[in-house]
């Protein structure tokens, strides 16, 4: 099964990317990770997406497509992927369907993960992280410890990541609105988007995910 997860940043895609790899099986296509770790490989792709990244630039969306390609020949993913946070235009989304068209695949769900700004804000804003081990916490849900030291691993790094704060979570909300929800109507065209309320416990949503999709799972 390839399967699209879609929503705004904050909506959870990441986290549900991570579930669904254990539930379905196949691996989990997020590029900005796939950029970095091909980067830091030092590979012959890797050294030309360093000549973007290194100055700020977006990668041009023909390299981005050969790293995928890759993963998806590649024995974990001849049975599927789960595209996270890609495709972000349509132009991207036309590329990928050529690209499994021409492995015999196609797109089977696209789930556009449904969730507020309000909801977003309070996901976000309210978060935390070491930055020694990565542990998250959240000022409301799962505050860090009061002695302001990390329960993993000792670190008193616990802190707000940049892009947590308030202005930049509703400037890359209005970013997605403007720019990438527009790739819905594409696959609304092909039939294939299921929306599924993105609000609630991480097993809810996975549950709601899989019951849209058509996957029965144990639990």
């Amino acid at each position: 099964m390839d399967l699209v997860l879609f929503g705004p940043p904050g909506a959870g895609k990441g986290t549900q990317a991570k579930l669904l790899v254990q539930l379905l099986g196949v691996p989990q296509v997020a590029t900005g990770d796939m950029m970095r770790s091909e980067r830091a490989s030092g590979s012959e792709l890797g050294k030309r997406f360093d000549e973007f990244m290194s100055v700020g630039k977006l990668v041009p969306d023909e390299l981005v497509l050969q790293l995928i390609e890759g993963t998806l020949a590649s024995e974990t993913a001849r049975e599927g992927a789960i595209f996270d946070g890609y495709p972000r235009t349509t132009a991207q989304a036309e590329a990928l369907d050529k690209l499994l068209s021409n492995m015999g695949r196609t797109i089977d769900h696209v789930v556009s993960l449904q969730i507020t700004l309000d909801h977003i804000l309070d996901r976000v804003v309210g978060r935390r992280a070491c930055f020694n081990c990565g542990q998250t916490y959240h000022l409301r849900y799962s505050p860090p410890p009061s002695s302001g030291v990390c329960s993993v691993c000792g670190s008193s790094q616990i802190k707000q990541r940049k892009d947590d704060h308030e202005d930049v979570v509703r400037r890359r909300y209005e970013a997605y609105k403007s720019e990438t929800e527009p790739v819905l109507s594409h696959y609304e065209a092909k039939g294939v988007v299921v929306r599924v309320d993105g609000v609630g416990e991480l097993s809810e949503v996975t549950s709601r995910i899989t019951a849209a999709i058509g996957v029965e799972t144990d639990g």
